[in-house]
């Protein structure tokens, strides 16, 4: 559930798009601001099933991948742009997944 709770907010964008500006920097008009927008939109679907993997077991390794691959990705791409900082504080949050992450790996693969 704390890694639902980690994408909900960038999720939250795909309804309240003024959010994109205050994440991202990014403003309305702009052409990556729809790209943010559809991000925002594969961020809903990353809670949706991080939610349904809290209920269903047999989620729960296509959650570990679907959400180690979005923060995992992020991460790295924050890395090798430079650790940009507007984007620092999603770095961080994706910093503070990787242990719930971690325990989510182990629960879903190795038990």
């Amino acid at each position: 559930m704390v890694l639902a709770l980690i994408h909900a907010t960038p999720a939250l964008a795909l309804f309240r798009p003024a959010l994109l500006t205050r994440l991202y920097g990014a403003a309305p008009g702009e052409t990556g601001f729809v790209l943010l927008q559809h991000r925002a939109a594969l961020f809903l679907l990353v809670v949706i099933i991080a939610v349904w993997a809290v209920v269903d077991p047999e989620v729960r390794r296509l959650a570990v991948v679907t959400v180690g691959v979005s923060m995992v990705s992020f991460l790295v791409l924050f890395a090798r742009a430079g650790r940009p900082g507007v984007l620092r504080p999603i770095a961080v949050a994706d910093m503070i997944g990787l242990p719930p992450l971690a325990v989510a790996f182990w629960g879903a693969f190795l038990q």
